[in-house]
């Protein structure tokens, strides 16, 4: 029998108000909405989600996922760009981190294109919309 994949997803600052926050480079669906339909679509994924605003929360998740998960598909949100604490946390753990941004990053201002996790991720997926966290769970399934 197949073991069920555990992948975690974990989003940052901001990202609890999607659906309202800035709908044209955001979208108008929540998270939960959105998470709802991708439970669904994999439903031999165990899955997992978290949101916080606070960086310190952030980085005791990913410690905590990061013992007992197979997978992590996180959007640092603004904590991107400013984080140190999570780009050294993401290279502590040895759970794959796929990075995800919903809007285009590099086509925003300039302290955006600044990345303190990327480079320690596996990969990232950038400007696609929250299609960008299905693409990422598919790359996690394909790469167990």
């Amino acid at each position: 029998m197949n073991k069920i994949m555990k992948i975690a997803i974990i989003n940052g600052p901001n990202l609890n108000l999607l659906g309202t926050r800035e709908p044209g480079i955001y979208g108008s669906q929540t998270f939960e909405e959105y998470f709802a339909q991708l439970k669904l679509a994999h439903p031999t994924v165990e899955f997992a989600y978290y949101q916080s605003n606070v960086e310190g929360e952030l980085i005791n998740q990913l410690q905590e996922f990061g013992k007992s998960y197979d997978a992590i598909i996180m959007n640092p949100g603004g904590y991107t760009h400013t984080s140190v604490a999570i780009g050294d946390c993401i290279a502590a753990i040895k759970t794959p981190v796929i990075e995800v941004h919903i809007s285009n990053v590099h086509a925003r201002e300039d302290f955006r294109k600044i990345s303190h996790v990327s480079a320690v991720c596996k990969g990232s997926i950038i400007g696609l919309g929250l299609k960008g966290y299905e693409l990422a769970v598919q790359w996690h399934l394909s790469n167990k």
